[in-house]
């Protein structure tokens, strides 16, 4: 018997209602130009630093320079390869919201029509809403998956912030230390030009052979020789100096205070070591993909199980015979069974549990090598200290001497070249000891252990 001629119009505008429902949640597409500038053209173009809970607190005020401190923050925020890095956590948040959305339902519709007319006889149709049972099932462990590698990215990208404050600090203690060297070597260039002045004379009026004058001769041009060569290794490090932090080449960049030094204890060291697993990003973020290659694991096994897909029908034939009805679809597992996949996620999660223990390991054997470093550097520190002042001060007694005419000039500049080495040596290695220092705490994961430098801002 066919249904009231009612229900017909009813079923026409299901078309048009179901487009409305499908075109109600769909997003427009909005353009975005790419950018046309290298890098910021000042300091005061960069993005202000945000307060990081695992940064020591300071007053951020770059109009009289920049110190270590203020140096590490904007970094931070101003650095480009982080900023793609949080591009990736977007990515990966992204995709945990996409785990955990439901499957759409399918919906099949077709029509028939007869080829002959007749009495009785109309068009047939069907409608059939089906759905995958089996990826409802998945879901718990797919959304805990992507979940553990958002985790996972966000640990990430908080160990680069780490990293970039190590490296901005690095960086500022190289630019400080080379300009420092270079304003030795300008120094040393200006007291020998009377010198060389001198050799040159006494080599033209013939009171000295090339020989006997060639000391002299090199005297200079040495030194000439180091300050260039220092002064290229200068100009790399503010190039680096200057992309770390998001500035263009030409962007002045004042940089004010001594560079950032700490000096852990063995205590801090120790307990340090002790809570490494629990609060240093990286290891904290290979936990965090271990836990998602264990869910995918689980998902892997229950996917091993028949997929089912559930619907429900409703049809007419040309007869004008209504029927109602469902469907189940099942697979049947005698082939592949998901075993690939279980393989591939099993040695997966074991490469996983092998990487971080590797890990741990070589976070300790660095940690306690650069503690036995640190104690070397300090006690050649303490020698060369003592060593320099007392080459400094043999120097300007030589400088009083040679302006009295009571010293040769051979002596003078054995005398100076000695004390310049040992000025020089001492540069390296207080910049070799920091170095060194702020490596350590990065391994530890402590950004603020005891810091022995001064954060107000001085000259070095």
């Amino acid at each position: 018997m066919p249904r009231p001629s009612s229900a017909r119009p009813a079923t026409a505008r299901w078309p048009a209602l179901l487009a409305a429902v499908l075109l109600t949640g769909c997003t427009s597409y909005h353009a975005r130009p790419l950018p046309n500038q290298a890098g910021a053209r000042r300091v005061a173009d960069l993005v202000a630093p945000a307060p990081r809970s695992w940064l020591p607190a300071h007053r951020f005020d770059p109009s009289d320079g920049l110190d270590v401190t203020e140096v590490a923050t904007l970094a931070v925020a101003n650095n480009p390869d982080l900023r793609t890095q949080r591009d990736a956590l977007g990515v990966a948040r992204a995709q945990a919201f996409d785990a955990g959305l439901l499957p759409d339902p399918q919906l099949d519709a077709g029509m028939d029509f007869p080829r002959h007319s007749g009495p009785g006889l109309t068009s047939a149709f069907n409608l059939g809403l089906s759905a995958d049972i089996t990826s409802l099932l998945l879901r718990s462990s797919r959304v805990a998956a992507a979940r553990q590698q958002a985790r996972q990215v966000n640990l990430d990208l908080l160990w680069a912030e780490w990293q970039t404050v190590a490296q901005s600090r690095l960086l500022f203690d190289q630019v400080q230390a080379l300009r420092a060297k270079q304003r030795e070597l300008d120094a040393e260039q200006r007291a020998l030009a009377p010198l060389d002045a001198h050799v040159q004379a006494a080599l033209r009026a013939g009171n000295l052979t090339h020989d006997q004058a060639s000391a002299g001769l090199n005297a200079l041009s040495d030194v000439r020789q180091q300050r260039a060569d220092n002064a290229l290794a200068l100009h790399q490090a503010e190039a680096d100096l200057h992309q770390l932090l998001g500035l263009s080449p030409e962007a002045p960049l004042s940089l004010v205070g001594a560079g950032y030094d700490v000096t852990p204890t063995t205590a801090q060291v120790d307990a340090a070591l002790t809570a490494l697993p629990r609060r240093r990003p990286d290891l904290l973020a290979l936990q965090a993909g271990y836990a998602a290659q264990e869910a995918s694991l689980r998902e892997a096994i229950r996917a091993q199980f028949p997929a089912i897909t559930l619907g429900v029908n409703t049809a007419r034939d040309t007869s004008a015979v209504y029927t109602n009805g469902f469907s189940v679809g099942i697979s049947l597992p005698l082939f592949n069974r998901n075993r690939g996949n279980i393989a591939i996620a099993t040695t997966t999660r074991e490469q996983l549990r092998d990487d971080y223990r590797s890990r741990l390991l070589a976070a300790h054997g660095d940690i306690r090598h650069l503690q036995a470093d640190l104690a070397t550097l300090d006690a050649r520190l303490a020698t060369l200290t003592v060593h320099a002042r007392a080459l400094d001060a043999g120097r300007r007694a030589a400088e009083a001497a040679w302006a009295r005419g009571d010293l040769d000039w051979p002596t003078y500049l054995s005398l100076r070249g000695n004390a310049l080495a040992a000025d020089l040596a001492l540069i390296d290695l207080r910049q070799q000891r920091g170095t060194d220092a702020i490596a350590l705490e990065a391994l530890l994961g402590n950004t603020d252990l005891a810091s022995t430098s001064d954060d107000r801002k001085a000259a070095p």
